[in-house]
């Protein structure tokens, strides 16, 4: 008994085990379904089981998913789409992290007059749902000449997505001692000489956070790529919507589950690889001192 104990076999500890092994192989089963539904033929998956293995691998339905274009209302394919998602997608994390660094920055180390304030007009702003912000952003692209365009689409991702990163630079740079800005001003050294030599080699964790959190919010939105986008200016979300809902004639089920894990891809690639650095720069930040 002992010697169980001393090398950690517990039956506590197998139980633990045992239900999270049972609560991932749930949370799998709908992920394992699509991608053993997308390698099968549409005979095969009327007449066969569920989970079964592909009576013939095809990989038939991926291709028609990401070759074959929409026409009219009809769409069958997101190629497209899948790209017009990336350049909507990069520009806006990218430019929505650099902004919440800066704002980040000026909140926590350089204090004025109503900061706090400003700060928490900003945090107000990770509360506000998406349909209320509709129409006024509607409204607003219309006037500057974006609607239905991506760099309107990622004005809107901008904005929105920058009350969520100035709150995680701003409680990442309150952790690190106000020592180290002010020696580094007592000899001489400005605004942007401190972000770019101090702070940014320490921001790391917290711009694995941002980029992480930003690519999968901008990525996986419907709402504001259906209603402030149209045409060939849809980001994928929307195009797998129309994929899904205008088949006609025999359903091709492989085709959907296909689109379906294109679409899913780039967060599951990018959780995958950096996944690790989320929760690490998520608790970087949490202990001052």
């Amino acid at each position: 008994m002992t010697d169980v104990v001393r090398t950690g076999f517990r039956p506590s500890r197998i139980a633990i085990y045992g239900v999270l092994l049972l609560a991932c192989l749930v949370y799998l089963i709908p992920l394992i379904i699509m991608l053993i539904t997308s390698f099968k033929t549409p005979l095969d998956i009327r007449t066969g089981n569920l989970l079964a293995l592909p009576t013939d691998w095809t990989v038939v339905g991926w291709t028609k998913a990401w070759s074959e274009a929409c026409t009219g209302v009809q769409c069958n394919g997101v190629s497209g789409y899948f790209w017009n998602s990336f350049k909507m997608t990069v520009p806006a994390v990218l430019i929505s992290t650099l902004l919440g660094a800066f704002n980040g920055y000026v909140l926590s180390k350089w204090k004025f007059k109503g900061s706090d304030l400003l700060f928490g007009m900003l945090l107000f702003g990770c509360f506000v749902p998406f349909q209320v912000v509709l129409l006024p952003m509607a409204a607003t692209l219309g006037k500057l000449g974006l609607a239905n365009t991506t760099t309107g689409l990622v004005l809107v991702h901008v904005i929105y997505g920058v009350a969520f990163t100035t709150l995680f630079f701003r409680n990442y740079y309150v952790a690190i001692p106000d020592a180290l800005i002010k020696a580094a001003r007592l000899d001489g050294a400005g605004f942007f000489t401190i972000f770019f030599r101090i702070l940014l080699p320490l921001s790391t964790p917290i711009f694995m956070v941002s980029l992480i959190w930003q690519f999968t919010q901008i990525w996986n939105d419907f709402l504001f790529g259906v209603v402030f986008a149209s045409g060939d200016s849809q980001p994928i979300t929307v195009a797998l919507n129309n994929l899904v809902n205008t088949s006609t004639g025999v359903k091709e089920y492989n085709v959907d589950m296909a689109a379906a894990m294109i679409a899913a891809l780039p967060t599951l690639v990018v959780y995958i690889v950096a996944g690790k650095y989320f929760i690490r720069g998520l608790t970087a930040g949490s202990v001052k001192g």
